[in-house]
C-alpha cells in the first residue's frame, strides 16, 4: 500500500492537476503568499517533494508561481522551458480576479504564445490562487523543427 494520496481523491486540491506518482516538479517563484495545501498535496501525490529553482535535471512538470509584479512572464516561461521533460506540462499560477498581483488572461495568453506554449486549461485551484495549464505544442515532441 502506497503512503503517497490518491490522485482522485477530490479532498486534495492538487489532484486537479493531474500529477502523478513517482513525478519530480520543479516548483519556481516561491514566495510566502503561496498556498501551503496546494503545495504539499502535489508532494502527496507525487511522493517527492517539490525541487527548486537550483534543480539541474529533468523536472516532468512546472509549478510556476507569478505575480503581475514578478517581471516580465513571457522570460519566466522560457525559463521553465529549461529543464521540462519532453511532454512535460506547466501550471502557471497566477493570483485571482480582484487579489494584489493578479494578472489579466490577455497577458497569460501572450505570455504562453510568445514562449511557444498553448494554454489547454485554467481553474480556480486555490483559495487565493488561479491556475492555467500549459502544454508545449505536439509539433515540438515529435522533433520537427
Amino acid at each position: 500500500m502506497s503512503a503517497t494520496a490518491d490522485p482522485a481523491d477530490k479532498s486534495n486540491p492538487a489532484a486537479r492537476l493531474g500529477f502523478e506518482e513517482g513525478q519530480i516538479i520543479q516548483e519556481l517563484g516561491y514566495d510566502e503568499d503561496c498556498d501551503q495545501d496546494l503545495r504539499e498535496g502535489i508532494e502527496e501525490i507525487t511522493g517527492a517533494e517539490l525541487v527548486d529553482e537550483d534543480y539541474d535535471d529533468v523536472a516532468d512538470g512546472v509549478l510556476l508561481w507569478h505575480r503581475e509584479e514578478d517581471g516580465d512572464l513571457t522570460d519566466a516561461l522560457v525559463d521553465a522551458l529549461e529543464y521540462l521533460a519532453e511532454g512535460g506540462l506547466i501550471w502557471l499560477l497566477t493570483p485571482k480576479t480582484g487579489r494584489d498581483g493578479h494578472v489579466e488572461a490577455h497577458e497569460i495568453a501572450d505570455a504562453a504564445k510568445t514562449a511557444g506554449l498553448s494554454q489547454t486549461s485554467s481553474v480556480a485551484i486555490a483559495k487565493e490562487w488561479a491556475g492555467t495549464r500549459l502544454a508545449t505544442p505536439k509539433a515540438s515532441k515529435t522533433g520537427k523543427r
